[in-house]
């Protein structure tokens, strides 16, 4: 490369560093608000969430437990990690959300209040599954055994009988006396205690229990252990349409024939069954967008067939006793937005926690877009307008006949020095070379006056 050449690219590569400097100051304060604005916003939308959610589940071994797993598990894949908090069951995970102590839980029908609970910021994500009412009881039974068939099919039959029906923060207890209610009995006509599931199921099949009162998913192993036990039976409620009439929160329910074990025909027959349905509860305060995972999450844990229900036909929001909230119905019953299925979750979060706020800047800033051209053009016109100051004090200075010329001219061929390294984009160069011509006549000017001659006085002096 030549050296003249070589200049030229180096005053293009000058030009453009210097073009895209101005460029940048002058949009400077156009994005200092907009960055300061969507500053304000992420802060005050605050949409990514939390790394860590906690969540009650039940006693260990439970389908609770093992469904807290499962959502474990689910969101550990968007890196949030879900602390299992162990409870005694529905009724202690509704206590620990309404003492904030859990962010979600399961939380089965009929253990909510829905005013108080709705007034306390407590929301549903949908409801994932039935949890039948198990009554087990020994067959071994004197009552069973003189009943048609050797089968018990009422509540009113376990009167005097040794029966026990769950913890008190399963909230069994309180479902079981409702149903007492119903058939006129009272607890003290039971022989009633409150055993862990599986301390009961070990009395049970030890005989020093007659009856448990169990309600848990089809999930749970101590319900599958128990409907394939030959000396265990599953009382049926044949009255199960009466039951779900006086207790709206109760579903009516069939376990099918040879659903447990085909090959051995378990159960043998058809069983009518009464069942809750349990829902996810949250509380308001949990972040939105982990309301939306627990919520997707429910979709892949509970969408499959089961033994009472069909495909899809969980998790709902028809069955749900508290409002919906609006990421849980979105789940359920609406459509993922596109950008979905293509972009890792935290980046779908934030787009669509802030769309609305970068739509709203952008529509303010195009107005206040306006002002930058006009910058623009100031900045690059004062590189070549400021250097008129100097030139009119050397003009100044001539007219007022003081300063001595050489040193007059020396500052005007510095100031056209100085011009000569000026670098302005092609559309700007006749502001530059307007400069320079009129550096050009000032030295014409100074040249000019400094070389007439001096005048002789009229009377001859010297």
């Amino acid at each position: 490369m030549t050296p003249i050449h070589h200049w030229q690219a180096t005053r293009r590569l000058r030009l453009l560093l210097q073009t895209l400097r101005d460029l940048l100051v002058s949009l400077g304060p156009l994005l200092l608000l907009g960055g300061g604005l969507l500053v304000a916003a992420y802060w005050w939308l605050d949409p990514q969430p939390p790394r860590q959610v906690k969540l009650a589940t039940g006693p260990a071994g439970s389908a609770y437990a093992g469904f807290g797993e499962g959502y474990a598990k689910a969101l550990a894949r968007e890196h949030i990690q879900v602390d299992l908090i162990a409870s005694e069951g529905a009724q202690d995970d509704l206590a620990l959300l309404r003492a904030g102590t859990a962010d979600v839980g399961f939380v089965r029908g009929g253990m909510a209040d829905p005013v108080a609970d709705t007034e306390a910021g407590i929301v549903s994500l949908g409801s994932l599954f039935y949890e039948p009412i198990w009554i087990f009881y020994r067959r071994d039974l004197d009552i069973a055994r003189r009943q048609p068939g050797g089968e018990l099919q009422r509540l009113a039959q376990l009167r005097g009988l040794r029966v026990s029906v769950d913890q008190d923060g399963s909230g069994v207890p309180q479902i079981v006396e409702k149903l007492l209610a119903l058939n006129q009995l009272k607890p003290t006509d039971l022989r009633l205690s409150h055993l862990a599931p599986d301390a009961a199921g070990l009395a049970l099949r030890q005989g020093r229990l007659d009856a448990a009162v169990l309600i848990s998913a089809p999930q749970a192993g101590l319900i599958r252990a128990l409907l394939r036990d030959p000396a265990i039976a599953l009382m049926a409620f044949e009255q199960n349409e009466a039951y779900s009439r006086h207790l709206p929160f109760l579903s009516t329910v069939t376990l099918p024939r040879g659903v447990v074990d085909l090959g051995a025909d378990v159960p043998r027959h058809d069983v009518p069954l009464l069942a809750t349905t349990t829902a996810l509860l949250a509380r308001e305060q949990t972040h939105p967008a982990l309301r939306q995972l627990f919520a997707q999450a429910a979709l892949s844990l509970h969408s499959e067939a089961g033994w009472f229900n069909g495909t899809r036909d969980f998790p709902n929001t028809r069955t749900s006793e508290l409002p919906v909230s609006a990421e849980g119905d979105r789940a359920i019953n609406g459509t993922p937005p596109a950008w979905a299925r293509y972009l890792p979750f935290w980046a779908g979060n934030l787009l669509e926690r802030m769309w609305l706020v970068v739509g709203g800047l952008l529509v303010l800033m195009l107005p206040l877009s306006r002002v930058v051209p006009p910058l623009y053009t100031f900045r690059v016109r004062s590189r070549v307008f400021r250097w008129y100051a100097r030139l009119r004090e050397v003009e100044a200075k001539l007219e007022a006949g003081t300063g001595e010329r050489d040193a007059l001219l020396d500052e005007l061929d510095e100031l056209d020095r100085v011009t000569h390294r000026i670098a302005v984009p092609l559309s700007y160069a006749d502001e530059l070379y307007a400069l320079r011509n009129n550096i050009h006549a000032v030295r014409k000017r100074l040249l000019a006056q400094r070389s007439r001659p001096t005048e002789v006085p009229a009377d001859g002096s010297s």
